[in-house]
């Protein structure tokens, strides 16, 4: 079987990073960039471990004509079912659609506007940040879990996951992983971005290590009550783990809040009270912190 050809929307940082994995197993690969974007080739740079990659891609723009049959989405949350509607002329029955965003939520919107696409979805533990358009800093290795909910076997494209990104699995159950990074941001990232502080101080500041653990207790009954008792059970430990080895960073939507952009607390909070409300769960610090979030303007 021969390698198939990715498309990829979202050239942010993690895009790009997978964008020269795919490539380094013998996918084709195309960016698609904004509407006016000129056709024709862009490099794309990574810088990692004292070295740099450098690969060269096509580039054209979800309007084009032109079949995709495996397309790769790395936006923001809020842009995820925006960016398949436009180039959803170019997908058909066949076409393999892999979602890998921060949050939950959106793979729903894309399947209520688009039924018939083939939708796998995919979270990771990389990291990396961008320093300049299509320039980026891989700036720590992770692992990688894909799969579609109920299906075992991985799909035939996985193999260039597998070949080009080292620590990429196969996940049957993808929702309980994708439910349980949903669980720890909820945790962090609306704290940071309310009171713009490092990870780490959510430990170091006896305030905030007392709101991290109400959050938790919040997070943990509407685990339980969604049918998540692993996350419920571990959702403490998880974080604390993550703060530590996070302590000095600023999580994403502190960068988000800095930089003046939209926020995704409505795919990672908003989400988590909206399984909260259908369990008949009352969940009233992660609802301030969302109204706080939401009031930052961003």
């Amino acid at each position: 079987m021969s390698a198939p050809h990715w498309h990829l929307l979202g050239a942010g940082a993690i895009g790009c990073l997978f964008a020269a994995a795919l490539q380094r197993a013998g996918c084709g690969v195309t960016l698609l960039l904004r509407e006016g974007s000129p056709p024709g080739e862009r490099k794309v740079v990574i810088e990692r471990d004292g070295g740099t990659e450098q690969l060269t891609l096509p580039v054209t723009t979800p309007a084009a004509e032109g079949g995709v049959t495996h397309l790769l989405v790395t936006t923001k949350a809020y842009d995820v079912a925006p960016a398949v509607a436009a180039v959803r002329h170019r997908l058909d029955e066949q076409s393999q659609v892999l979602l890998l965003a921060n949050g939950m939520g959106f793979a729903g919107e894309v399947a209520r506007e688009a039924p018939w696409l083939q939708l796998y979805q995919g979270t990771t533990t990389e990291g990396a940040w961008r320093i300049a358009p299509l320039h980026i800093r891989h700036a720590g290795r992770g692992t990688t879990r894909i799969g579609r909910s109920g299906v075992a076997r991985p799909a035939p494209w996985f193999r260039c996951w597998r070949d080009g990104l080292p620590g990429c699995t196969w996940d049957p159950d993808i929702e309980r992983a994708l439910w349980l990074k949903l669980a720890i941001n909820c945790a962090i990232n609306p704290l940071t971005a309310v009171h713009r502080c490092a990870n780490g101080d959510l430990t170091s500041r006896a305030a905030l290590a007392a709101e991290v653990a109400h959050l938790c207790e919040e997070i943990a009954a509407i685990s339980a009550a969604a049918g998540y008792p692993e996350a419920a059970q571990g959702i403490h430990g998880a974080v604390a783990r993550v703060i530590a080895a996070t302590a000095a960073n600023r999580s994403s939507m502190l960068q988000d809040v800095l930089a003046g952009r939209r926020t995704e607390i409505d795919y990672i909070t908003g989400h988590l009270l909206a399984v909260a409300a259908r369990c008949g769960i009352e969940a009233p610090r992660n609802r301030a912190l969302l109204a706080a979030v939401s009031g930052l303007g961003c």
